[in-house]
């Protein structure tokens, strides 16, 4: 819990980021770590609550007050191992989630909460600097095989997960590294990719084998992994984009792009991998910029864009604008609709709120002119409001539908179900199984659809443990 009146004592302190016009002259994480004497401090903000919501506001659980106590203490190897244990990748969550436990904070009725995210991330970070993050071989093994297709979070957490259960993991990725949106979604500059690699290394020590550049549905019949392997658990993800103007005037024109195809190109640039054969030069240099959807990768796509010389960067979100305060009386301890300004929307971006993009028009084949309207307090066009925006590259980031199938569905004869604007495999939370007698399990973003990256940790975790009691009977493997 901290120190009993460390809440009353001290003020709410977090990491920085380096200037503006320094950090978008590079690719490298910006943030800037709290001093050991500081995280500390803010770990001695934890309050004793009767009932610690941090605890659910987290989808993976993790024992916020405990480690903050430890931290307190000095016991920074004792709180590395309290948080690995409900956690496989802390350093990636302490990097990218968006905190909803520091929503679920009691502190946070005053909008004060404890620092939660960067205090995950110094334990982290501390515990691998410190060498305290080392491979756990299993003691014996059971003789089972399984094999995870996708290597996003949620496929590696359930890979280490059941690696350390004893059993032969195989997995399979499309792509030449592994990490799924991790390492060819996320940019660099929120998270570097070393920050994998690590985990890679230290999966393959455990027994996990990873094979890469393999598409499961193309170069390996999908029910050949069903008849090789004892199970077989899809974390895919959803990675099929909405496209919401596939009929609008203009829609064709040069330059305008998912936001996917945008940043993983990017992704690869940075880490000298060539780019996927037949891929069309995507760059946002000397040009002005227009970013569709208001979320995480709609800032990216923003962050990315002026890293890459774009002249003008406006993003376009077709919700009324938030408040900026929520009213916690309705709100606490859930996750709260409020105006958020990321790091890349801070970085010089133009948002506009209540716009609906009506078409594109421009010249040579290539777009010019993005057109819109505004909307009123309905989602109503507003009469007379028409209006044009230059736009030379034009950026997709609305959300994603459902899986790609890529062979992998039809081979397994799977449809996937709505699940809200989603669609999704048909496996619940209980077991993770798909229907049927079969061996086939779904985690992650292929069952629930697009969502946190700490919400794949959870499935892939709950996943493996399911996968283990099938195999075994029963499990020893957290949930």
């Amino acid at each position: 819990m901290g120190k009993p009146t460390g809440f009353l004592e001290f003020e709410r302190s977090d990491r920085t980021y380096e200037p503006v016009d320094e950090r978008i002259k590079h690719w490298h994480e910006f943030v800037v770590p709290l001093a050991e004497p500081a995280v500390k401090t803010q770990a001695a903000r934890c309050m004793d609550c009767g009932i610690p919501y941090c605890h659910n506001g987290c989808p993976v659980n993790n024992q916020i007050p405990d480690w903050n106590d430890l931290v307190y203490r000095g016991d920074w190897q004792t709180a590395a191992l309290n948080l690995h244990s409900t956690n496989n990748f802390p350093e990636v969550t302490g990097r990218v989630c968006p905190a909803p436990c520091e929503a679920s904070c009691t502190l946070n009725i005053d909008d004060v909460p404890v620092t939660i995210k960067t205090i995950e991330c110094s334990i982290a970070d501390r515990a691998i600097e410190n060498g305290w993050i080392t491979p756990q071989p299993p003691e014996t093994k059971t003789g089972y095989k399984v094999a995870i297709v996708g290597s996003g979070p949620a496929g590696l957490a359930a890979a280490q997960q059941l690696a350390r259960a004893g059993h032969d993991v195989h997995v399979y990725e499309k792509n030449a590294r592994p990490g799924g949106l991790l390492v060819y979604g996320i940019p660099d500059f929120k998270m570097e990719k070393g920050v994998i690699a690590r985990r890679r290394a230290q999966m393959e020590a455990e027994g996990v084998t990873f094979h890469c550049n393999v598409h499961v549905g193309r170069d390996i019949p999908a029910r050949d992994l069903e008849i090789e392997y004892d199970a077989v658990l899809l974390a895919m993800g959803s990675e099929t984009p909405f496209d919401f103007f596939a009929k609008s005037p203009g829609r064709d024109l040069g330059g305008i792009h998912y936001a996917m195809e945008f940043l993983a190109q990017q992704n690869r640039r940075v880490a000298g991998e060539p780019q996927l054969e037949g891929t069309k030069e995507i760059s946002a240099k000397g040009k002005p910029v227009i970013v569709i959807g208001g979320g995480d990768t709609g800032s990216d796509c923003i962050g990315t864009s002026f890293r890459q010389g774009a002249t003008s960067v406006t993003q376009l979100e077709i919700m009324p604008k938030p408040p900026v305060k929520e009213n916690k009386a309705l709100s606490w301890p859930n996750w709260p609709l409020k105006l958020r300004i990321s790091s890349s929307q801070a970085e010089g971006a133009q948002v506009e709120y209540s716009v609906s993009t009506t078409g594109f028009s421009g010249e040579g084949g290539q777009v010019k002119k993005l057109h819109y309207v505004h909307l009123d307090g309905k989602m109503q066009p507003i009469p007379g409001s028409e209006a044009t925006l230059d736009a030379e590259l034009v950026l997709f980031a609305m959300g994603f539908s459902g899986p790609t199938d890529g062979g992998v569905l039809t081979g397994l004869g799977l449809e996937p179900v709505a699940r809200g604007r989603f669609k999704g495999l048909d496996a619940d939370e209980r077991d993770y199984k798909l229907p049927g007698d079969g061996n086939l399990f779904a985690a992650g973003d292929v069952r629930r659809g697009q969502s946190l990256v700490v919400w794949a940790i959870r499935e892939g975790r709950q996943a493996a443990a399911a996968i283990d009691k099938y195999l075994m009977g029963k499990t020893t493997l957290p949930r």
